[in-house]
């Protein structure tokens, strides 16, 4: 695992250091990829099989949420590299109140997210930049969901990456080394494989189809955690309108289904909404 991390480290750091050692230093880009409030109907499946998981897609209740999230990344863009840093901030909640009881609520979106990526331009590949990548990322919540503790992962990705293309913005397929810190007494090392996909296309002026797969298969694991999960499947397609430049509607569905160690039934979460986003590109 010291290894894994100590070529991680490298690539970070050690390959961004010689990038700026040329004298034609490109500028910096903070991207705004988004800034959104949404509006959506919840439908998750097998909730009371999941309701010890840290994960909360897989355990909130089926009902109307309201969800905030901001995604933004400082990147380095040059002729033979794409440094990338990203910090994404997600967070739902849902308000129920049954009859003849005290209102009730529920997350149903949590997630912390910060993460540095950095690819290689090899080849031209469908009008888009190809090469080998290697990311770090950490990731947390805001707060633990209904008596579980709060999820804390350490990820390494190595593999190899599509990206920058005028339809496909990222393609890859990288092998995955999670260190779960979750459960103090149960630390738990994962080894998997993920693929994932960013596609956007323009339908007509002013209106766009953007979507984003991300699958992970966990094929190795250090210890026996009945929450860890087996495979994790998550699927967003959205058509945006613009209103303005920087402003844009967008009616969405997103899906997530996985199955956690300790049951043979899967955990899914279906939202179908309504998003308000702000996007915009800075050079620093």
């Amino acid at each position: 695992m010291k290894s894994v991390f100590k070529f991680l480290f490298l690539g970070m750091v050690g390959l961004p250091m010689l990038a700026q050692a040329d004298d034609s230093v490109p500028a910096w880009q903070l991207e705004v990829r988004e800034v959104s409030l949404s509006y959506s109907n919840t439908t998750v499946g097998n909730p009371r099989e999941y309701q010890n998981s840290p994960i909360s897609a897989y355990s909130s209740d089926s009902q109307y949420s309201i969800v905030g999230k901001l995604d933004t990344f400082l990147n380095r863009n040059d002729e033979t590299s794409l440094w990338s840093n990203n910090l994404m901030l997600n967070y739902g909640k849902l308000k129920i109140k049954p009859v003849d009881q005290a209102p009730e609520t529920s997350e149903s979106a949590d997630k912390i997210l910060l993460s540095t990526d950095y690819a290689l331009k090899f080849w031209k590949v469908l009008e888009a930049d190809m090469g080998p990548f290697a990311q770090l990322a950490f990731q947390t919540e805001f707060t633990a969901n209904q008596g579980s503790p709060r999820y804390k992962a350490f990820s390494g990705r190595e593999g190899v990456k599509l990206f920058e293309g005028n339809w496909v913005k990222e393609l890859y397929a990288a092998v995955l080394e999670e260190y779960d810190m979750t459960y103090s007494r149960d630390r738990n090392m994962k080894y998997g494989w993920e693929v994932g996909v960013r596609a956007e296309y323009p339908v007509r002026e002013g209106v766009k189809w953007t979507g984003t797969a991300h699958y992970t298969d966990y094929v190795h694991y250090t210890k026996y955690v009945p929450t860890d999960l087996k495979y994790d499947l998550e699927l967003t397609t959205k058509l945006e309108v613009d209103l303005t430049d920087t402003l844009a509607f967008a009616p969405y569905v997103s899906y997530r289904r996985g199955q956690a160690r300790g049951t043979n039934k899967v955990g899914s979460n279906l939202m179908i909404g309504l998003q308000l986003k702000y996007a915009d590109l800075f050079n620093l």
